[in-house]
């Protein structure tokens, strides 16, 4: 499928399967609501999946390992190898988020999309777009149009072939040095606002690279003017591999009609990328955290969506999307308890109106 024919054939999650899913509840043996956003999420599931009955027994969460070419501009605090690193221990199913996905019941499924240095081993997808990672966007475009496309549809592709091997819920993760920078000066773009207003720290960056880290940003995007209105452009002139591949991921699993769940800042970047490809892909989505970087509760309100967890989490991978897992289970299993008639007892009734 082209790009355009995947955001052609996304539907809006079912209304009427939201409201069943609702009746549901209020038969549930409890007070009503008193799971608050789990049964927000639920309701918000079954309208995905377009029926009250459904399974997210099958999880998968999908790390995109890229690197950057802005890390030559003294963004980071680590260099590109360590994405190389860190993708190997994914690929061995080592990684932090190899971990809690293991107690999470979740699959792990790393992919090479564009990584400085290949890591040669069967538990990483090969999937790279350029060997070498972006260019540097404080000097030339981060990737052409054609490859922003390709990684897209990377995404696509890996969301869909998950669902046809049964996966019923996606989580979004990522691996690549300098990833803050690009999702900083994307968020930029598509929420009008300010380099400085943006940015963050990452993974423990100083004063002196912090000012390093908005002053590219504020370089790039002077020197190559991306349009907010074109998601496309925004990841060619100032994206990653790691954010575009996550832009298909969520464009795939609304196009397969399965939730996705979203880590921290960089998973919602290209969250946000996909909204703008497909408004009816922010259907689909669903928060996990709350992410410590400025740019983090910006970024949730634009996508008009709410973080299960403020757990002031910023390891990325994953984790945060894979740590609510466990909490979105034991949903379910209240969602198909007992009902208020298995109980034989009187059923609660709304008594304002916030229920």
């Amino acid at each position: 499928m082209t790009l355009q024919e995947v955001v052609a054939a996304i539907r809006p999650a079912d209304p009427a399967a939201r409201k069943q899913a609702e009746i549901q509840w209020s038969n549930v043996g409890k007070p009503l609501g008193s799971l608050g956003l789990l049964e927000d999420m639920v309701v918000r599931m079954a309208g995905m999946f377009g029926t009250a009955d459904f399974s997210i027994a099958n999880k998968a969460v999908v790390p995109f390992c890229a690197d950057n070419g802005v890390v030559a501009e003294g963004v980071t605090q680590s260099g590109q190898e360590v994405t190389a690193v860190v993708a190997g221990n994914m690929a061995r199913r080592t990684s932090s988020v190899c971990r809690m996905a293991k107690v999470a019941g979740a699959q792990v499924y790393p992919v090479d999309i564009g990584m400085a240095y290949a890591v040669d081993h069967p538990g990483i997808a090969q999937k790279c777009v350029r060997r070498g990672g972006t260019g540097n966007f404080v000097k030339e475009l981060a990737m052409t149009r054609a490859e922003a496309e390709q990684a897209v549809l990377t995404g696509v592709e890996i969301a869909r072939e998950l669902h046809g091997q049964g996966v019923n819920l996606l989580a979004m993760g990522e691996m690549g040095i300098g990833n803050t920078t690009t999702s900083a000066a994307v968020l930029t773009v598509l929420l009008g606002s300010t380099p400085r207003e943006m940015t963050g720290r990452g993974a423990g960056l100083s004063d002196e690279g912090l000012k390093r880290k908005v002053k590219a940003i504020e370089t790039a995007l002077a020197l190559h003017q991306p349009d907010p209105e074109d998601a496309i452009d925004i990841l060619s002139k100032v994206g990653g591999f790691d954010l575009a591949g996550l832009c298909g991921l969520a464009l795939g699993a609304a196009l397969c009609r399965i939730p996705v769940l979203l880590d921290g800042l960089i998973s919602c970047a290209a969250a946000l990328l996909a909204v703008k490809l497909c408004p009816a892909a922010g259907d689909y989505l669903l928060a996990s955290h709350l992410s410590a970087e400025p740019a983090g509760w910006p970024v949730l309100n634009a996508l008009g969506v709410k973080p299960l967890v403020q757990a002031g989490m910023r390891l990325g991978e994953g984790t945060g999307a894979v740590a609510v897992m466990p909490m979105l289970d034991m949903a379910m299993v209240v969602y198909h308890g007992d009902t208020f008639d298995d109980l034989q007892i009187e059923a609660y009734t709304p008594q304002s109106e916030d229920f």
